[in-house]
Formats: C-alpha cells, structure tokens, sequence
C-alpha cells in the first residue's frame, strides 16, 4: 500500500470512523462490526511513518488534504490560500506522547493504539476557521461548514 501512495497509484488518504465498543469487536469474525475508532491517530500515525524516513510531511499534506479537495472538487477547501476555509491541524513534531485509555477522546473509550508511543502530538485543529480543539480539549461547539462542491 505504501508503494502504492507513493507512486500515485493511491490518490487519497481517509479514514473510516467506526468508534465500536470492545464487545461488539471482540465477537465471532463474521458477526464483529468492520471498522474501528482511527480519527484520532491517523495523522499520528502518519507522522510516525515520516519519522521513519518512509513518507515525506508534503505527501503527508498532498493526500489528506489537497487531493481529497481536488478529487472531489470541493470548494476553497484542502489548500492554505486566500479566500479559503482555514482547515487547519497544528503539530509539535517532536512531543511525544503515550495513547492511553486516559487520552482517547473516542466515546467507545479505546483505541487499537493504545500503549503506542507516537513522536509526534497535535497540538490544536482549527475547522473553518474556528478553533475546535487545543492541547487536548475540545475548544467550542462551532461545527464545520457544510461543504460546497464544483460541479
């Protein structure tokens, strides 16, 4: 897959947030719920695999962020440019940090992360402008702005 992202055969990165709880996960196979609680981590997680020399911050920054706006045309989204939506996420590179049951902000309360030590931490997430999470907390009750799309 990574060979794939990286010579643009894979377009974009997403995640699929499926908070299950510990029990619906630990069923049979076929009768678990697909998916887990990821939103949180992903870009840890991405962070993670730059440190490890395998991916660069711009592919990083390409394929969540402008070429999810590009691919789906939509507007004035996924690019730091004037005249657009300030969709931000902040990052200490080097602050590391231990996922714990403590610090995961999922309502099912788990992560298939946690005891993973990541390098790198978010530090605030401003959506549409708004400042919607810093160090930790959640920063107000302005919701995103409905997208508009070219087409």
């Amino acid at each position: 897959m990574l060979s794939g992202l990286l010579n643009d055969n894979i377009d974009v990165i997403a995640t699929d947030h499926a908070p299950h709880t510990i029990a619906e996960k630990e069923q049979a196979y076929s009768a678990a719920p697909s998916g887990g609680p990821l939103v949180q981590h992903a870009l840890p997680a991405l962070l993670e695999m730059y440190h490890q020399g395998k991916i660069s911050l711009q592919k990083i920054v390409e394929k969540t962020a402008h070429n999810v706006a590009t691919c789906f045309n939509i507007k004035e989204r996924g690019f730091i440019r004037e005249g657009y939506w300030a969709d931000l996420v902040l990052v200490n590179l080097n602050d590391p940090f231990k996922v714990t049951r403590q610090n995961v902000l999922y309502k099912c309360g788990w992560s298939p992360f946690e005891d993973q030590t990541f390098q790198s931490e978010i530090v605030h997430t401003i959506i549409s402008g708004n400042l919607a999470y810093s160090k930790g907390k959640f920063m107000t009750n302005e919701i995103g702005k409905r997208l508009d799309f070219n087409r």
